[in-house]
């Protein structure tokens, strides 16, 4: 049997624990507008019985300018107790395709102290799939108190990435797509340069997953093996806005890689400076 990560749940095991107390499901679907998909409207139309939304443009710091920055601890635990959730509670992230988006709401929740949350295999469209039971009907879930415990030393920002990409120490993995990486394909963000930080490399995001669900353990290691990032030495990761780059660190802590940060404004933020250094072609 194959090495999996222990941070995944079936959809077998989620269905069998619909309804049990202290466990929470939460919809994490996010889509880039090119792709033609709603993450709430699709949620209003049909969700895992119990699921609760959670809308990563929402729940966010907006002083930055930067799309889903992570907001502040406080800020986090009040729209999180207002969807019911408590930090003790055990809590499962599903996605649309699967294991794209659904990490960076894993991530937050871990970043700010909860301990117990897992990503669900297969995203909703496997759920579909498989014929099993959806709502449409929208949970009132009563306020609870979330206690936030914000792991400081998980996040990178702009002057930590100025510092790693100078001294190249650091390894850093990008999420992007190898079109995107190399500068070849346009951000889909208006303004931004194209191509890369300096020293960085490309693990992209689609490449971690398999019909929706994460890869085993041997088969990743091999990923990051291929894309010349060394298991014994830290990372950072890094995507267009901070959402996928959480693939990779949700992966490097499925193989037991502590050593990694992520960097939240990403490329949003980099590309758009005007004395950031950039990279392009190959890494």
């Amino acid at each position: 049997m194959s090495e999996k990560s222990r941070y995944t749940v079936t959809p077998d095991w989620v269905e069998k624990q619909l309804g049990a107390p202290e466990f929470r499901i939460v919809d994490a679907s996010w889509y880039l507008p090119a792709q033609g998909r709603n993450g709430a409207l699709e949620y209003s139309e049909g969700h895992i019985p119990g699921a609760i939304f959670f809308d990563q443009d929402a729940i966010a710091d907006h002083s930055t300018g930067l799309p889903h920055t992570i907001p502040s601890p406080e800020a986090f635990a009040e729209a999180v107790g207002k969807l019911g959730i408590r930090e003790t509670d055990t809590i499962v992230v599903y996605d649309g395709p699967g294991f794209v988006t659904a990490p960076r709401v894993w991530w937050l929740f871990r970043v700010m102290g909860a301990e117990r949350v897992f990503v669900m295999d297969g995203g909703i469209d496997g759920w579909k799939k498989e014929g099993r039971p959806l709502e449409t009907d929208l949970p009132e879930p009563a306020p609870v108190i979330f206690t936030p415990r914000f792991a400081a030393e998980r996040v990178t920002f702009i002057a930590g990435m100025r510092g790693i990409v100078a001294e190249g120490k650091v390894q850093i993995a990008d999420a992007r797509s190898p079109g995107r990486f190399t500068g070849k394909d346009p951000e889909p963000r208006a303004g931004l340069r194209g191509g890369h930080m300096p020293g960085a490399r490309n693990v992209p995001v689609l490449t971690l997953s398999e019909n929706g669900r994460l890869k085993d353990l041997p088969a990743l290691r091999q990923l990051f093996a291929d894309a010349g990032i060394d298991l014994a030495r830290p990372v950072v990761t890094t995507c267009g806005s901070g959402v996928t780059a959480a693939a990779i660190t949700f992966a490097l802590q499925s193989l037991g890689h502590e050593e990694n940060t992520l960097f939240d404004g990403s490329w949003s933020e980099w590309g758009s400076l005007p004395d950031t250094p950039v990279a392009s072609g190959e890494a």
